[in-house]
This record gives C-alpha cells, sequence and structure tokens, in this order.
C-alpha cells in the first residue's frame, strides 16, 4: 500500500509551515533536554564533592552564588528554568501539531466523502452506506496519525537522539556504545511484529466497518423491524459483530502488547548494563559520580526518544490499515467521467426538449444486460408512460436519462445533444425527479421542498406547495413550512410525502419531468389528489413516466411497453388495446376483460 504516496502528501503541502515549526521547535526541545541533566552535575560534583570546574567557576561569579546554598540556589533555579522552557516549547508544539494534524485530516474526510458521492449507484450497490461512514469518520484520521503521530514524532526523536548521542559520546563511548546495544534487539521487535499488527489493525477496522454497515441498516428499517418483530434476530447479529470485532481487537491489543513489552525489556537491560559498568567506573576512580548520573539521565533522554521511535511503529500499523481502507476507495474510479469539452445543455425558449434513445444497452453486469437495442422518441413537450413487469428495465431507462450510468451501447439525445457530450451538472439541472418513495431529509418543510433550488424565495415555495396540493396540510403543522421532518419523512403520511416532493419538482421548473410510480403505493382517494398535482406539473413539458395503475398513464400520449428489456410495443392506448399483446392482458387485469 503507497502510504507516502501523493494522494496522502498532498494533504501535507498545505500545513508546511506549521509542519516546519513544529521541527524548529523539537530542535529546542532536544537541546533543552540536553541541557537538563548538567545541573543534576554540577550539584554533586561542584557542592557535595566540592570538586572545582569551569562551570562551577562561572556560576561562582553570580550573585551569592559564593557558598554551597548559594550556589544549590542557582542551580535549583535553572533547573526550574530548563523544566519550564522544556514544557512550554512542548506545549506549543503539540498546539501546532494537533492544529495542523486537525485541519489535514477533516481535508481528507471531506475530499473522501465527496469522492464517495461522485462514484456510480453500481459502487453504493456493493458497499455499505455504514461502512462509508467508518471510513470517512474515522479512516480518515490516518492523514493525521502517519504524518503527526508517526512521521514527526520520528524526525523530532530523530533529532534528539543525534544531540543526545553527541552529548554522550563526548561524555563516555565506551558507556555510549554500551547503550546503543539495544538497538538491534529493538529492530528485530519492530521486523517481528510491525506486520502483525498492520494486519490484525486492518482487520478490525474492516470489522468495525461491517457493524457500522449493520447498525445504519437495522436502524434505516427499525419500522419494518419492529414491525416483523426481528428485534431478537438483529440483536443477535449485531451481537455477533460486536463479538468479532471485539476478538479482532482483543488481537492487535495482544500484538501491539507484546510489542511494547519487547521495547521495554531491551531498554531495560540497556539501563541495567550502564548502571553495572558505569558503577564499576566510579568505584575505580575512572569516573565521577555526578558524570554517572549526568551520564543515567541522558541515558533515559536516549531510550525515551529511542522508545517512541519503536512505539511509532505500532501507530503506523493502525494508520496504515486506516490509510489502505481509504485508498481503497479514493483509488476507485468507478464514476461517470465528464470530457473536457463538455459542454452546457442549451435549451430553446420553449423549453421541452425532445429526448431519443438509438439502439441503447445496458446492464448492471455486463453478462446480464438490463435493456437491449432500445430505440425510442420522446417528442418535444409529449407525455410518454412506460409499462411492463417488475426487473422489464423501467426505472433503468428513467437512470440512464438523469445520467446515473452511461449505456454500454447506443446512445441518448436530449435536445439533440448525446448526454457523454454534455456537463452532468447542466444536464439534471433541466430535469426534475418524482420517485415512488419521495425521499425526505430531517429537515424543515420548506428546506425538502427548495432542496433543489436553494436560491429559491419563501413566495416561490408556498407557490409550489400551492401548486402541489400540500399548502393546506403544511399550514395545519405546528410551526407550519418550518416544521422538521422525521428521519426519512416518517411523521408524514404517505400522500403528504409524495406531495412535497412534487412541489420540490414545481419549484425545480425544470423542462423534464421524470416521474418512477409516483403514485404506486398510495390509496386511490389520495391518488386522485395527486394525479391533478402532476398533470399540473407536466404541462408544456417532457415527461416520461413509469406506472403499473392505469390511472397514472392516463393522459399519455404514447405508452411502451418493456418486456425483458427490450421494446415491445408502443403506440396509444386505444392502438395497444387492439394488438392482444401485453398491454391488453396488463388493462384487462386492472378494469377487467369487457371494459
Amino acid at each position: 500500500m503507497r502510504l507516502w504516496s501523493p494522494r496522502l502528501l498532498h494533504y501535507a503541502r498545505p500545513e508546511w509551515r506549521a509542519l516546519l515549526l513544529v521541527v524548529l521547535l523539537a530542535v529546542a526541545v532536544a537541546s533543552v533536554e540536553a541541557l537538563k541533566p548538567w545541573p543534576l552535575k554540577l550539584l554533586v560534583d561542584g557542592v557535595l564533592n566540592g570538586q572545582a570546574t569551569p562551570a562551577i567557576d562561572w556560576i561562582g561569579q553570580l550573585p551569592g552564588a559564593g557558598t554551597p546554598r548559594g550556589l544549590t540556589a542557582w542551580l535549583t533555579g535553572l533547573t526550574v528554568v530548563l523544566f519550564l522552557l522544556s514544557s512550554a516549547f512542548r506545549m506549543l508544539q503539540a498546539y501546532i501539531q494537533i492544529g495542523a494534524g486537525t485541519r489535514m485530516m477533516y481535508q481528507l474526510g471531506g475530499d473522501l466523502f465527496e469522492h464517495i458521492q461522485r462514484l456510480s449507484l453500481r459502487f453504493h450497490v456493493r458497499h455499505k452506506t455504514g461502512d462509508l461512514i467508518q471510513r470517512v469518520s474515522v479512516d480518515s484520521r490516518a492523514i493525521r496519525d502517519l504524518l503527526v503521530s508517526v512521521g514527526l514524532p520520528l524526525l523530532t526523536s530523530s533529532v534528539t537522539m543525534a544531540i543526545v548521542f553527541a552529548v554522550m559520546w563526548r561524555l563516555h563511548a565506551t558507556l555510549t556504545l554500551i547503550a546503543l546495544g539495544v538497538v538491534p534487539i529493538l529492530l528485530l521487535a519492530i521486523w517481528t511484529f510491525a506486520k502483525q499488527m498492520e494486519d490484525r489493525s486492518y482487520a478490525q477496522s474492516e470489522l468495525q466497518g461491517r457493524m457500522m454497515g449493520a447498525a445504519e441498516q437495522t436502524l434505516a428499517a427499525i419500522p419494518m423491524v419492529q414491525a416483523f418483530g426481528r428485534e431478537p434476530a438483529e440483536d443477535q447479529i449485531f451481537g455477533e459483530l460486536t463479538a468479532q470485532t471485539g476478538r479482532a481487537y482483543f488481537r492487535t491489543t495482544i500484538s501491539q502488547l507484546r510489542f511494547w513489552i519487547a521495547s521495554a525489556t531491551a531498554t531495560a537491560i540497556g539501563t541495567a548494563a550502564i548502571v553495572v559498568v558505569g558503577g564499576q567506573n566510579v568505584l575505580d576512580g575512572r569516573l565521577s559520580l555526578g558524570s554517572l548520573l549526568v551520564f543515567l539521565s541522558y541515558l533515559t533522554a536516549l531510550y525515551d526518544p529511542l522508545t517512541s521511535v519503536t512505539y511509532a511503529f505500532s501507530g503506523y500499523a493502525s494508520a496504515a490499515a486506516a490509510a489502505r481502507r481509504v485508498l481503497q476507495i479514493l483509488d476507485v474510479r468507478d464514476q461517470l467521467e465528464e470530457k473536457p469539452d463538455a459542454i452546457e445543455l442549451q435549451l430553446p425558449p420553449s423549453g421541452a426538449p425532445s429526448i431519443t434513445f438509438e439502439d441503447v444497452s445496458f446492464g448492471y453486469d455486463p453478462a446480464n444486460p438490463v435493456l437491449q437495442n432500445i430505440s425510442l422518441t420522446i417528442a418535444a413537450g409529449e407525455r410518454v408512460a412506460l409499462v411492463g413487469a417488475s426487473g422489464s428495465g423501467k426505472s433503468t431507462l428513467i437512470a440512464l436519462i438523469l445520467r446515473l450510468f452511461d449505456p454500454a451501447h447506443g446512445r441518448i439525445l436530449i435536445g439533440g445533444h448525446d448526454l457523454r457530450d454534455l456537463r452532468v451538472p447542466s444536464l439534471r439541472s433541466q430535469i426534475a425527479v418524482v420517485l415512488q418513495d419521495p425521499y425526505l431529509f430531517p429537515l424543515t418543510v420548506a428546506d425538502n421542498i427548495v432542496y433543489g433550488r436553494p436560491d429559491a424565495k419563501r413566495q416561490e415555495i408556498v407557490e409550489a406547495a400551492v401548486a402541489a396540493q400540500a399548502h393546506d396540510f403544511i399550514t395545519r403543522l405546528p410551526d407550519g413550512y418550518d416544521t422538521v421532518i422525521g428521519e426519512r419523512g416518517v411523521t408524514l403520511s404517505g400522500g403528504q410525502r409524495q406531495r412535497l416532493s412534487i412541489a420540490r419538482a414545481f419549484l425545480k421548473n425544470a423542462p423534464v419531468v421524470l416521474l418512477d410510480e409516483p403514485t404506486a403505493a398510495l390509496d386511490a382517494e389520495t391518488e386522485l389528489g395527486l394525479m391533478a398535482a402532476i398533470d399540473t406539473l407536466v404541462k408544456g413539458r417532457t415527461c416520461v413516466i413509469v406506472a403499473h395503475r392505469l390511472s397514472t398513464i392516463k393522459g399519455a400520449q404514447r405508452i411502451y411497453v418493456l418486456e425483458g428489456g427490450r421494446v415491445t410495443a408502443s403506440g396509444t392506448e386505444a392502438e395497444l388495446l387492439t394488438d392482444g399483446g401485453v398491454y391488453r392482458r396488463f388493462h384487462a387485469l386492472q378494469r377487467g376483460p369487457n371494459r
């Protein structure tokens, strides 16, 4: 997995100033850390043992430092100053580091969300929404962890180790070499556990995504779950996923603990070796006690960043797993591509365009075509109905007009322009859609109506609602147009939801209207009222209606009959009733054979 590919490094470039400042602060922290042990050495050698050194002589010139008590006070004060400086630098470094990491994380999450929105419906059918949410909201932290929690600690720890190593080498070369003897052990620990930690973290993230997907799926269908008493079954499914995720988390944690234990053991062995060898040197008079104490302090200053480097590989494993999941989606190219020279759809003042299918074939799976060699023409301003059994390809044809997919063969023209030659936003701006299951957002009534045309004024919203015969029930709601609708419109009846969907189409005022079984789930009385609103909506517009009910087809100037993804008949209702085909049987089932 290309974790440091341009796809991720791209997010670091805008933050280069902040990241550079973090590195400079790290150097400052390392420099102060290199000075912190010296007051202790001077206190032990200069005050307790009475040894004269150039540093003691210099400090002794300060006011009040001529006595052991005064010298102790100055050295204590110096220790406090160094501690405060180190803390201030660390706090400033953390503040800048967190800010840069957070901005990169949300930028990546935003770009991932934008990319997912533009992927085809074919992609979304194959991926659960909950898993995609997990990737956007959780896995996008990978960029912060890789750069801020792994990359920068590696860099700053390396700077610190270099400074400390230089000082330790000047103090005692032999002890320094002994201290570095733990490095091969740490490298062995990294080599042994790094890949295992990454793989287990990835498996854990995948299970968390499945768990999120299951939760989203159940909660989105909660009325159906409760109606069929499926709560225990859904609990069991979710419980099994949480148990699997918990076991995956445990396996990941065990790998990390083994790695940390190996690292801690290595540094403990190194410290013990220094104490033994250094203590012997003090006893033999080859090293002062103060120098040994300073060296042990530097040993901590060396092992802390060295341990941070090794621990960073644990964080790297988790971040790498998340980055794999993010890049898996960012690398998907299952989306409609606009031509570089795509044009805006310009319609004549009369508005309504013609729509033509020329030998169009399409399949979600290329091996199983849904539409085969479809050729039909819808004249400008014509109202056309599509009828046929479920699965015959009616809704797919609607999706192709919206260019949610591109045909595998043939082409589709609107106003004489191939859809693939048009900019997608300009095409869809000319089309209003009313679906069988109108999707409403948990926003206000006005926000739902204005969704397709955000710049509309309140008066225009009201006029659209009046045209859709929705104004009366809206004004009876607690806050009228400012009433917040429940999730997916559950606080409204089916007819009310559909009226808001029609109002949304009225407000968009598009020259093309696509109706996909808009009254299929409604009772006859509600349907009658809605059809009156639909008749007003489609007047003067090019309209395509997918329908099973004859009442919805009423008023269509032409009817196309689809069977097995092919157009098998077309004509007016009178013409189709005389040929004895599918439409006549369809008509007989709903009206009776003698009507």
